[in-house]
């Protein structure tokens, strides 16, 4: 038998969680890998917003535009 285990979060210290660099790193690092199965011209950009980190991908230039409208090359990517 497996026992029950409480567990009780703090609010704040998950948001610093959230909000730390390590975790807008780890970010940044899945975003990269996308960004590097979708080819050349897409870029990678990340912030730290009010309650945790964020990282996109994004088509930079007008040839990754028009590749990424046509094909739908960022959700491929992201199925990996």
């Amino acid at each position: 038998m497996s026992k029950k285990v409480e567990i009780e979060l703090i609010s704040s210290g998950v948001r610093e969680l959230l909000q730390s660099d390590e975790i807008r790193g780890y970010c940044e690092e899945l975003a990269h890998d996308v960004a590097s199965r979708a080819g050349n011209g897409y870029e990678v950009d990340s912030m730290v917003g009010k309650t945790r980190a964020n990282a996109s991908v994004y088509a930079a230039t007008k040839e990754a535009n028009k590749d990424n409208l046509e094909n739908n090359t960022l959700l491929k990517a992201l199925g990996g």
